[in-house]
């Protein structure tokens, strides 16, 4: 059995997997969206049947957004077991080897937790459920780009002063704001506060028991929706606020790599459009609270904000492969007294 780090095809079909993955991750999304989540009350049997097998004349209303997601989601981990074996079969590098063991471990933990979603009926493994899957994501993606011949061929050459721990503390940002906004979906608290960019009329809503009260009565009147606390108003600010400190990083970023390494460099072009990412991904946000939470924009939110990580990651990842680090002062001034004394030496 030979192997190498120039594999092609193992690329590519990394990066099916995980374009595959961004599916699933938006089928899901419209089962939350859609209120879908609890159509099939069993699993990993659908209504007893083999979910293989589930006669399509039944998928209806919620249970095909529900046994829709199952099936994308099982050919997800097909995907990702042959990912590991060819990557074993074919990969020289081991820790990619491994890393691709890893990636079978999460999807089927991510099974796992799903199915407990639905016999366990806890909200809370919903949470960790969305917030492993975007981890899932990054994780197949990471190994699409070290399989990638950009990565093989990449050699550090450039000043990234600044710029690797801007990239990577951005994209810290998003992994927050991404679990803040998971935890929203499955406690149902994503129209907590109903309009935008005021938060009930004020720049930071009341949040004292009265105010409460008197904000579920409005919504009972208008809407007939569920009550909601100030715990669910508070991350909801939360989670407005962190989309503008995002935003505030991202283009920090953008502009320190335009100005670092022009305007022709891949890193600039991808920072770009990371903000780009950002600035659509904050629009979706406030389209879905201004349409009510509608199904599809709420679904794209989510799938937009999986590609803002993404994203980051991998920029993240190809500032740290070509980009090398300011030397420190003290190891910049050692290097000015050795170039001198060498300067002195006799020809």
């Amino acid at each position: 059995m030979t192997r190498s780090t120039d594999n092609r095809w193992l690329s590519r079909y990394a990066t099916l997997t995980a374009a595959v993955t961004l599916v699933l991750i938006c089928v899901g999304g419209v089962v939350t969206s859609r209120g879908a989540g609890m159509s099939v009350p069993d699993w990993p049997t659908t209504y007893g049947y083999n979910m293989f097998f589930f006669p399509f004349s039944k998928w209806v209303g919620g249970i095909f957004y529900e046994h829709s997601h199952r099936l994308v989601a099982s050919l997800v981990g097909l995907m990702t077991v042959a990912l590991a074996v060819w990557l074993w079969m074919k990969e020289a590098r081991a820790w990619l080897r491994w890393l691709g063991v890893a990636a079978v471990v999460l999807v089927v933990l991510q099974g796992v937790l799903g199915g407990l979603r639905v016999t366990a009926l806890k909200d809370e493994l919903g949470i960790f459920h969305a917030t492993l899957a975007q981890m899932f994501f990054v994780l197949v993606s990471a190994v699409a780009l070290f399989t990638s011949r950009w990565w093989r061929e990449a050699t550090p050459g450039r000043d990234g002063t600044g710029l690797r721990q801007v990239f990577a503390m951005a994209t810290a940002m998003i992994v927050t704001q991404l679990v803040l906004g998971a935890t929203m979906r499955h406690q149902h608290a994503g129209l907590a506060i109903p309009d935008f960019p005021a938060a009930y009329g004020k720049v930071w809503p009341a949040m004292d028991v009265e105010s409460v009260a008197r904000y579920n009565q409005l919504r009972s009147e208008v809407v007939a929706a569920n009550p909601i606390t100030a715990a669910q108003i508070g991350l909801q600010m939360a989670h407005r606020l962190g989309a503008v400190l995002i935003l505030l990083v991202v283009l920090w970023a953008a502009r320190a790599s335009w100005r670092a390494l022009g305007m022709g460099s891949p890193l600039t072009k991808l920072s770009l459009a990371w903000l780009a990412l950002i600035v659509a991904q904050a629009a979706l946000g406030a389209a879905t609270i201004w349409t009510n939470k509608s199904a599809d924009i709420a679904t794209a939110h989510v799938g937009v904000g999986a590609l803002t990580l993404v994203t980051g990651v991998l920029l993240t990842l190809a500032a740290y492969r070509c980009l090398v680090a300011a030397p420190s002062a003290v190891n910049a001034l050692a290097q000015a007294g050795r170039s001198e004394r060498e300067a002195e030496l006799p020809a």
